[in-house]
């Protein structure tokens, strides 16, 4: 299993100088990759290949751009872009969004999710291969080739909790990154599902699973913490799910706090439940911070 961390998202006219600060210490730490979420700051993709492309010898994915707001088209030439500044280092995530977000905020109907992806795909990726496309969808529509460079291939990974985007992440891309989902959960129905599909089209998948972490002696303040910090994934439809096949009453429920023994535990039994790339959430301030990356770093050499 590999390790990697999620990046906080910096803010003020210094946001791009804090990220690449914050890239080089991941770099430096030895963790074999890094994510950043691309909610409402920062871009991620373009915040991504500017803070990055000085920062060499980790992986920089995106976790991940909504696809909705952008045409595949055009999130095929940012990808390609990006890519290049960043030596062929990036991982495209993509994901749905809410239906808060699309309708509520952008307007866009979110009606038929896994045909859009479906058909998204059918664009994105020839596109980033270097292949011109024609496709005339339900959701969306491409004729058109694109003279962006390229260097290697770019790989696409989905945010796939329901069945038919885990069989489309398996069949289609290079895997699936998770957020809020617990280690029954990833055993029993995320990897047995998304592998399947992986396994019918001749493919190998990826399962990037992202969690809260925190090294601490006081972990009832730190599952408190987490309840406020990260209350909102409680509500929206997906991640809710994915907490109730858990058995879990909110974020907190799945979020790893503890002391060192304890957080390493349950962080490596993730192994066994099919998760091939741990990323630590890291939402620890002060002592605690430190103490949960000197844990990630032993973890990471061990």
């Amino acid at each position: 299993m590999h390790f990697g961390t999620s990046m906080p998202e910096p803010e003020g006219p210094q946001a791009l100088s804090a990220l690449r600060d914050s890239l080089l210490r991941a770099a430096d730490d030895g963790f074999a990759s890094v994510w950043m979420a691309n909610i409402f700051g920062l871009d991620a993709l373009t915040a991504l290949a500017v803070a990055g492309s000085g920062v060499p010898g980790i992986e920089i994915g995106t976790a991940v751009v909504p696809t909705y707001p952008r045409h595949a088209a055009v999130m095929a030439q940012q990808a390609l872009t990006a890519a290049l500044a960043l030596d062929g280092r990036l991982v495209l995530g993509i994901g749905l969004s809410h239906k808060i977000v699309i309708e509520d905020m952008y307007g866009y109907s979110f009606d038929g999710p896994a045909t859009h992806m479906s058909e998204y795909l059918s664009i994105l990726l020839p596109l980033l291969d270097g292949e011109a496309v024609a496709v005339k969808g339900k959701t969306m529509s491409a004729g058109i080739g694109l003279s962006t460079p390229r260097v290697g291939r770019v790989p696409v990974m989905l945010a796939a909790m329901g069945p038919q985007m885990l069989k489309l992440a398996g069949g289609q891309t290079d895997g699936t990154i998770l957020w809020m989902t617990g280690p029954t959960t990833v055993r029993d129905y995320i990897a047995p599902t998304i592998n399947a599909a992986a396994e019918a089209a001749g493919r190998k998948a990826r399962i990037v699973c992202i969690l809260p972490v925190c090294v601490t002696d006081d972990p009832d303040g730190a599952k408190a913490r987490a309840a406020k910090v990260f209350e909102i994934y409680g509500h929206l439809p997906s991640y809710r799910a994915m907490l109730d096949r858990e058995g879990a009453a909110g974020p907190a429920d799945v979020a790893i706090v503890g002391d060192e023994d304890t957080v390493a535990r349950q962080i490596m039994a993730l192994a066994d439940c099919g998760v091939t790339d741990f990323v630590a959430g890291e939402f620890a301030s002060g002592t605690e911070r430190e103490r949960t990356r000197t844990l990630l770093r032993t973890l990471i050499t061990s």
